[in-house]
């Protein structure tokens, strides 16, 4: 089985190289970044970061949502508590929202309801962002809709990320940083949105 091999070649490698360094985490954590990415497999937030470990606390799920703050709902609790527990707590100094080209938690938004009542929990989940399917029906070109849509994702998330006092206050008062990016798969690039311009740039 590879990812057990996997293990056995870290500890034999990987570990034992830098065995000092590791033992040293074990004091604690101080992260500097919380980064919100996807769950999907292409998507290796200290790969593209080229980040160790340490220096990012992460929170990964389908398309890359951060649920609105909302006092009464006893719902959606996971990613606010970590985004909770990395503000508060940790303090990092930097919140970036990473979405990415081809998103399977964004295209399942267009999926026939017949198929997403296969996917009752997933269907629940995106119930979140559904609104978005809204801001591209116009467009006809399914690449174009797929680009903007998950464009609009991030920027929806970043807007979701200032509805908890905790967050907006920092970031008022440049406590905090908020990142929004876009990366592409298949060319490696990432694109930084632009709170002035409200248009992602690449970062080159």
């Amino acid at each position: 089985m590879p990812i057990i091999e996997g293990i056995v070649k870290f500890k034999r490698e990987d570990f034992e190289r830098d065995k000092e360094f590791f033992q040293g985490l074990k004091k604690g954590q101080k992260p500097h970044t919380f980064y919100v990415g996807c769950s999907d497999s292409r998507v290796v937030p200290n790969l593209i970061t080229k980040t160790i470990p340490g220096e990012l606390f992460v929170v990964r799920n389908i398309a890359n949502v951060i649920p609105p703050f909302d006092r009464n709902d006893s719902t959606y609790k996971c990613t606010a508590s970590i985004l909770e527990y990395a503000v508060k707590y940790l303090e990092v100094k930097n919140i970036v929202v990473c979405g990415h080209s081809n998103c399977g938690g964004l295209k399942a938004l267009f999926y026939p309801e017949e198929k997403l009542k296969t996917l009752p929990i997933v269907n629940k989940w995106l119930d979140l962002i559904k609104d978005l399917k809204q801001k591209v029906k116009d467009i006809e070109d399914a690449a174009l809709r797929e680009w903007e849509i998950e464009q609009l994702n991030v920027v929806r998330q970043l807007e979701n990320l200032l509805s908890y006092d905790f967050v907006r206050e920092k970031f008022e008062k440049g406590k905090i940083n908020l990142y929004g990016w876009y990366y592409i798969i298949e060319s490696g690039e990432v694109y930084n949105y632009n709170f002035e311009t409200k248009e992602f740039e690449l970062i080159n």
